[in-house]
C-alpha cells in the first residue's frame, strides 16, 4: 500500500508520467488511476509544461487493468472506475499540450487504449500491443471498440478485438498507429530527444495544432463511447459475466502461487 503508483517529474518543459507498478506489469488499479488524472490535471495547468510523455516502470508499458482489484468490485466501485477512466482518455486528449505514448514494453488493455488516446506513439523494438478482453469473454471499456478502427482501419482493428491476439509495434507502425520505433537501448534518449523537438516550438501553436488535427480526425462519438460503456458494464455485472471474471481471477492465483 505504500508503492507510489504513479511518478511525475519535469525537466526541460517536458513531464514524464511513469506507471511505478513494475512487478504488476504495471497494471492499472484505482490508486494508478487516481494519480494519473491527478498529473494530467497539474499539468495541464504548470505553464512550464509543454510536452506530456507517458510510460512505464520495467518491462511493460502497462498490461491492463489489475484483475486482483479489477475481479472484486461492487457496481459502485465498478462505475467509479469506468468513469474515471473515461476523465483520463478525455484529459489526454483535451490536454493543451501533446501527451506522447513512449511505449516501453507490453501495452495490453487499457495500457492500449492510453496510448490510442495520445497524440503521438513511440514504441520501443520488439514490443506488443493489444486489446485481449475477448480472451477473457469480455469487451474493452476504455474507448478502444472506438479510436483503433479510427486509427488502424476497421478491418485490422476488428480482428485485433475478436481475436485478442497482439501485434508487434513494428506492423502498428506499418498500420499508421505508432509514430517511430526504436531499439531498446536507446529508447529513452530518443524518446527524450523527440519530446525535445516539440517543447522547443512556441507553445501556443503547438496549441493551435494539435486542436486542428484533432478537428480534422473527428474524434470520437460520445455517444459511442456511450453505448461501449453500457454494453461492457451489463455483461460485466451479469451472472455470465462474473463467472468469467472470477474464473479467470482464480488462475491468476494458482500462477502466482505457482511462482
Amino acid at each position: 500500500m505504500n508503492e507510489t503508483p504513479l511518478l511525475l517529474s519535469v525537466e526541460d518543459r517536458v513531464a514524464t508520467l511513469t506507471f511505478n507498478r513494475p512487478d504488476k506489469l504495471n497494471a492499472m488499479n484505482a490508486r494508478m488511476m487516481d494519480a494519473l488524472l491527478e498529473a494530467l490535471e497539474h499539468t495541464q495547468t504548470d505553464e512550464e509544461v509543454r510536452v506530456v510523455v507517458i510510460t512505464g516502470a520495467g518491462k511493460a508499458f502497462m498490461a491492463g487493468a489489475d484483475i486482483t482489484e479489477y475481479a472484486q468490485q461492487s457496481r459502485a466501485d465498478f462505475n467509479r472506475f469506468q468513469s474515471r477512466g473515461r476523465s483520463v482518455y478525455a484529459a489526454i486528449e483535451g490536454h493543451r499540450c501533446p501527451v506522447i505514448a513512449a511505449v516501453n514494453g507490453y501495452a495490453f488493455g487499457g495500457g492500449l487504449e492510453i496510448a490510442l488516446a495520445c497524440d503521438l506513439v513511440l514504441a520501443t523494438d520488439g514490443a506488443r500491443a493489444g486489446l485481449p478482453e475477448i480472451q477473457l469473454n469480455l469487451i474493452p471499456g476504455g474507448g478502444g471498440t472506438q479510436r483503433l478502427p479510427k486509427k488502424i482501419g476497421l478491418n485490422r482493428a476488428l480482428e485485433m478485438l475478436v481475436t485478442g491476439e497482439p501485434v508487434e509495434v513494428r506492423t502498428l507502425a506499418d498500420w499508421g498507429l505508432v509514430n517511430h520505433v526504436f531499439a531498446k537501448e536507446t529508447f529513452a534518449a530518443e524518446v527524450r530527444d523527440f519530446a525535445q523537438k516539440i517543447a522547443q516550438r512556441e507553445p501556443a501553436p503547438v496549441r493551435m495544432l494539435k486542436q486542428l488535427a484533432h478537428a480534422a480526425w473527428g474524434g470520437v462519438d460520445a455517444a459511442h463511447l456511450a453505448m461501449e460503456t453500457q454494453l461492457l458494464e451489463g455483461y460485466y455485472l451479469s451472472e455470465a459475466g462474473q463467472r468469467q471474471i472470477q474464473a479467470f481471477y482464480q488462475r491468476s492465483l494458482q500462477r502466482q502461487a505457482r511462482s
